[in-house]
This record gives C-alpha cells, structure tokens and sequence, in this order.
C-alpha cells in the first residue's frame, strides 16, 4: 500500500474545471490530505504569481512546482529551492527562429511575463479563448523588443511560449522545434500553444528534487495532470493520475484514469487512493 505524503497537481484541466474554478468538492478532499500531513504541491506552467488567487491562498500550500518545472518555490520562505533556465543566447536564437512563423511568443523571466509590444498588441488574433487572452495581457509587460531586451540583461528564461492560429503549423512545429534545438523541451498545456523549456526544466525532474528536499521518496508521491507537459510528472510520481478529459497520450502514461477535471476527478481519486484503500 503507498503511504502518499506529497501530491502533485497540475492546475487547468486538473485541479480546476473549466471554468477555472476549484470545486467543493477537490477543496475538501485537499484539505483532508493537508490535515493529515500530506504536502500538496501545485505543478504548473504558469509562474507563481500567475496562478490563481484560488490556490495561492490555500494555506497549506507550502511548495509550488511552477513555470513546467523550471522553478520549484519555497513559498513561506519566498525563495527557490531549485531551478533550471534556458540560457539566454539560445532563447534569443529561438525567438529568432519563431520571428519567421505566423504565431506570437512571450517569455519568463524571474517569475513574470515578458512580450515584444508589436506581439502584444495583436494578442487577440492568437489567443485560443477570453481566459488566455485575460492571461496573456495581465501578466506580460510587453517591451519594445524581447529579443533585444533579453540581451541587454544576460540572464536565463524560465520559459518561451508560442502562440498559433494555425494548428496545422502547431503539429508541424511540434515535430521540427525539437529536431532543431535537442537540448529543450516542447510540451503543450492548452489547444493553441508549445511551450518551450530547458531540458531539466521538466514537472518530473522537480517533483524529484522536491521530494529528494523535502525526504520524501518517490513512492511516496502522487501527481495528477492532463497534458503534455505533465507526463513526466505522471511518470516520476509513485502513483501518476491522469484525468478523464486527457488525450490518450496521456493516459497512457498514467497509473490510473480518474474522471475528468468538470466531475472533481481529483477528488474521486483521493478518495479511492488515501482512503478507500486503507479500510
């Protein structure tokens, strides 16, 4: 039997349903874990501030994977535990390579937002929805020009993220990118996006080194995600969840399918897991 003591959650299509709200029902059965000791550990590809006021305020959150991995936070000490960045030559020649596609891109940095104005100003044509759109504009402080701004402070990106109306370009993308820069990592977390991150800068190398900071070992760990960029989370976690609103890619890489993120999947799972079992 596992004797779970950190949970990892991804936060859209997981933890949060449609809607981007928190449940009854997935608050309570966290609360639950929380009152029992277990660590509950938001894994996300937004930054810390970024994330939802929702989840932020839980206040036995203590540790948040954030930015797909790159950053794991000490959210009462404020300070991070461990992290990992694309070095800024090789983001510059990145977005060099996106500035030839029909798409816009914005970057991470120091757990903010960063985007090209000119991008900025017609993020309407290339956000997928009214939410990502909110997203982008609140939490990117557009610059004249990234590249250029990027360069004139020399220091590492936590994350590029790209921006498609063409989904055929999208999958296209997703093949080329990775065969043209190795050493990062290409993952999607929404219908329109790639999301671009060092190669250790993955939620299952954090998870790892959280569970490795926190003395916790792996067996003892359970994650639950529904995209790409959480599959190594899944992997990694002695139990990995996917939810029932994933693609089969994901599943599959799952120990166990719960229902999906608009029936408090997370919640069902808790139950079957930390306490159905121990009867």
């Amino acid at each position: 039997m596992h004797n779970i003591r950190l949970i990892a959650l991804d936060l859209d299509g997981t933890l949060l349903n449609s809607d981007k709200q928190l449940s009854e029902e997935n608050s309570a059965s966290l609360l639950k874990a929380a009152e029992e000791g277990v660590e509950i550990v938001p894994a996300t590809g937004r930054f810390y501030r970024g994330m939802p006021s929702v989840i932020r305020e839980l206040p036995y959150v203590h540790y948040v994977i954030s930015v797909n991995g790159a950053q794991v936070y000490d959210v009462l000490e404020d300070k991070t535990v461990c992290g990992s960045e694309i070095p800024c030559e090789q983001a510059v020649s990145v977005m060099e390579r996106l500035d030839a596609l029909d798409v816009i891109y914005d970057c991470y940095q120091n757990g903010w937002g960063w985007m090209t104005q000119s991008l900025y100003d017609k993020a309407n044509k290339y956000a997928a929805n009214n939410h990502s759109l909110e997203m982008i504009l609140n939490l990117r402080t557009p610059v004249p020009e990234l590249k250029a701004y990027l360069k004139e402070r020399s220091e590492g990106v936590q994350k590029i993220q790209v921006f498609f109306r063409d989904m055929e370009l999208r999958s296209e993308m997703l093949k080329k990118l990775p065969e043209e820069f190795p050493d990062l990592v290409f993952t999607t977390s929404i219908v329109n996006n790639i999301e671009i991150n060092s190669r250790q800068a993955t939620k299952g190398y954090a998870l790892e080194k959280l569970a490795e900071y926190l003395k916790i070992p792996m067996e003892s760990t359970m994650a639950f995600g529904d995209d790409t960029n959480d599959i190594t989370m899944l992997k990694s976690a002695g139990i990995g969840v996917a939810m029932g609103n994933s693609d089969s890619e994901v599943k599959g890489s799952a120990d166990y399918i719960t229902d999906g993120c608009d029936n408090s999947g997370v919640a069902h799972a808790l139950k079957h897991f930390l306490w159905e079992r121990k009867k």
